[in-house]
């Protein structure tokens, strides 16, 4: 293992699949993208979009749990896109995943004309102006929104997707009226999946959302997911999740 896995930054996720390494600054991937990367309902020979990709770790936990697909991840830093880079042929992942710096609202040409069959999104969940803003520029535009609004991220995700193809976000709990509303607009019926920290019903903070593009019908909520027990270990189903790189089906 090189000496950008050696050092004192380095992580894992996946149990030891998929060996991580902070950005400068400390910043590092927590269990959304995870658990985002899990719920794609993705088949081999697919191309996936990360849309807000950072560091890559939704992406290289879809190329580790489903061999044979490819994830092209975008994200509007540079620094991260080029650890990413590192850190994907770290784990022999070059040939299965991309990098790009991009910005959603001025994309390159060449790229309106891909198309995937999947896309997934993990933007900041803070509108611009609100919460506590980090002093490090890195996790600042990881949490906070900068020029792209919401609306601006689920518009990007539609416009790259295959017809039946679909859109997964992970996102606040508390935004979840807006996200929804935003991809119902687009008349696809939506399923909602929450992410409870360790009691159903009480106090979830974050939310899987999955739509198919061109696929009419009526949306739904799942009960969802409980992450952790009162003695805070994650629980059976979420175990099998984030170490043992089960799918999670929405």
């Amino acid at each position: 293992m090189s000496e950008l896995m050696n050092t004192q930054n380095s992580y894992h996720l996946l149990g030891a699949r998929v060996a991580m390494c902070a950005a400068e600054g400390g910043y590092r991937a927590a269990i959304d993208p995870v658990l985002l990367a899990a719920s794609v309902p993705v088949q081999k020979g697919e191309r996936i979009l990360d849309v807000g990709c950072g560091t890559g770790a939704a992406a290289l936990c879809l190329a580790t749990r489903i061999s044979g697909v490819h994830v092209t991840g975008v994200d509007v830093q540079e620094p991260l896109i080029e650890l990413a880079r590192d850190i994907a042929a770290q784990n022999g992942l070059e040939s299965q995943t991309q990098f790009e710096v991009m910005d959603l609202l001025r994309p390159d040409e060449a790229f309106r004309s891909i198309s995937f069959d999947h896309v997934m999104a993990n933007p900041p969940h803070h509108k611009k102006g609100s919460g506590n803003p980090s002093p490090d520029p890195l996790k600042a535009a990881a949490n906070v929104e900068g020029e792209a609004t919401l609306a601006d991220w689920v518009s990007f995700c539609f416009s790259n997707v295959k017809e039946g193809g679909s859109v997964t976000f992970v996102h606040r709990f508390d935004r979840l009226a807006e996200l929804t509303s935003l991809m119902a607009a687009k008349e696809d019926a939506v399923s909602v999946f929450p992410l409870w920290p360790k009691i159903q019903g009480e106090g979830a903070k974050r939310v899987l959302v999955q739509a198919r593009k061109g696929v009419a019908g009526k949306s739904k909520q799942a009960d969802g997911l409980v992450l952790h027990t009162m003695e805070d270990e994650y629980t059976e189903q979420a175990h099998s999740i984030l170490r043992e790189a089960a799918a999670l089906v929405l």
